[in-house]
């Protein structure tokens, strides 16, 4: 199976040298052409453990490599980092289910993916005989960053430079990066949005490609964003996992169709669901659930994007987010038109808008149902599932909880919903400390003190000593400097 542009199909890579790439030249999203090569019987994962389940999915969507190699990379990815083998469990929460994303080494659900990513990588370079240092560049709204800086800490080879919103991510998250050890890691902040840092890291991509910056030097880039299929491609498998859960817990029966509701800003989550269901897993609806900057609900209701808009920054900081970088992909494998979107995203870089056409909106409606909640109904959402069920959810989970209700409420036949948490409470204490109905009290490390004494609910190891490390990155640019930033660390010695 062939991987390509989905601004230009004629642009094909195997799935190692899309890995590797990252992003196409054209600066288009590698994606299949159809999921016909990766269809299979779901009910043929439903007993298997996780690292088997993840070993199947992998070795189908990421054909270079056999299922013997991917069991390599599975095991060496997550054996001993995740509180359990399980990795991804799913808990009932009052007549819902909630599937925890957050139980990796830095407490967000992007170390599903960016556990495997710097393996599967390393595995690539080695298949296409690759010399070249990879030099990993990645636009984080809060959790991306830290974990792939996490995920690549020390490995051979690479180099990996993580660019974030200044001011626009939370206390513990930048602590969380700011003292990331390794040789390899650079975190920086960027004056600006999330929109800001993503766009330019797109802009650093054209630019070294179409002038070849860095010939000569040994390095390439690459990127740890779920534009890269290698970070989205581990995302599938919680997908199949949270069905098994429910199967084994006889919750539902094989063939049942659930709802999933994903807290969504640059869409790679909720993507990872439509592969899941193209691939044979019995999915109803993807509810697409967005914070203030709701630019993806009123996509998803009208079929016209329209970034043109204020931009709030939110209690959900990872979601902050305009311009949603994996809509393209499904616009593409709903379309199977490159042209068409290769003018669509033209549209939306010169005139900050565009709108699909009428067929493609019919698509959406079938597969997606979407709803917004701001940060009263989040902290609200917070209070009410704590004082009702004692379960304590991050300001993300609360977004999604919060559009979940809205989405059963609108659709009383729903089937079972499983509503996707990506974070743990402790990386945004003061918000989720308000939702509870306590005031927040002194620095966020405080506050997450509190809030564990009032919850009893343990503090993630990785964050109980957060406050302790020193502090090893405290670089800000503008965003018109991250191209010289990233030419000049690419080219120091190594």
């Amino acid at each position: 199976m062939q991987y390509q542009s989905t601004r230009d199909k004629n642009l094909k890579a195997s799935s190692a040298q899309a890995i590797l790439n990252g992003l196409a030249p054209d600066g288009g999203l590698y994606t299949m052409s159809s999921f016909d090569e990766v269809k299979f019987d779901y009910t043929t994962v439903l007993n298997m453990d996780t690292m088997s389940m993840s070993t199947k999915i992998l070795s189908k969507l990421l054909p270079d490599f056999s299922e013997a190699e991917m069991a390599k990379l599975v095991h060496d990815g997550y054996t001993g980092k995740f509180e359990t083998d399980h990795l991804t469990p799913t808990v009932p929460v009052g007549e819902d289910f909630i599937l925890e994303l957050f139980r990796g080494p830095t407490s967000a659900f992007k170390d599903v993916a960016l556990s495997m990513l710097p393996r599967l990588m390393t595995a690539s370079k080695e298949k296409l005989g690759v010399d070249d240092e990879i030099m990993i560049l990645t636009a984080t709204s809060g959790d991306t960053g830290k974990a792939a800086m996490e995920g690549f800490c020390d490995v051979p080879g690479t180099k990996i430079i993580v660019f974030y919103p200044h001011g626009g991510v939370s206390a513990v998250q930048q602590a969380q990066m700011a003292t990331q050890a390794g040789e390899n890691v650079c975190v920086c902040a960027v004056r600006g949005n999330f929109d800001d840092a993503q766009t330019g890291v797109k802009k650093i991509f054209s630019a070294v490609s179409k002038d070849q910056l860095l010939e000569g030097k040994g390095v390439r880039l690459s990127s740890a964003n779920s534009i890269n299929i290698g970070r989205l491609a581990p995302q599938v498998v919680y997908y199949y996992r949270a069905y098994a859960d429910l199967v084994q817990a006889g919750r539902i029966q094989p063939g049942d169709k659930v709802d999933y509701v994903v807290p969504t800003g640059n869409f790679g989550d909720i993507l990872a669901g439509y592969f899941a269901k193209e691939m044979g897993l019995p999915v109803g609806k993807l509810v697409c659930a967005s914070n203030a900057n709701n630019v993806l609900t009123d996509f998803l209701r009208t079929g016209r994007y329209d970034r043109r808009r204020p931009f709030y920054k939110t209690v959900s900081p990872s979601m902050d987010i305009l311009v949603s970088s994996n809509l393209e992909r499904l616009l593409y494998l709903l379309s199977g038109d490159d042209k068409l979107i290769a003018d669509l995203m033209k549209q939306l870089s010169e005139n900050g808008e565009y709108e699909v056409p009428g067929d493609m909106l019919e698509k959406l409606h079938e597969l997606f149902w979407a709803g917004f909640c701001d940060d009263e109904g989040a902290k609200t959402a917070i209070g009410k599932v704590w004082k009702d069920d004692h379960y304590l959810c991050d300001t993300h989970t609360a977004v999604a909880w919060d559009v979940a209700q809205q989405y059963k409420q609108a659709n009383p036949e729903h089937n079972a919903v499983v509503v996707l948490s990506t974070a743990s409470p402790y990386k945004f204490p003061a918000a989720v400390l308000e939702g509870i109905g306590e005031k927040a009290e002194g620095d966020e490390f405080d506050v997450m003190e509190q809030l564990h004494k009032v919850t009893g609910v343990p503090v993630p190891k990785n964050l109980a000593d957060l406050r302790s490390r020193a502090v090893r990155h405290r670089d800000v640019i503008d965003r018109g400097e991250m191209l010289d930033y990233v030419l000049g660390k690419a080219t120091a010695e190594k």
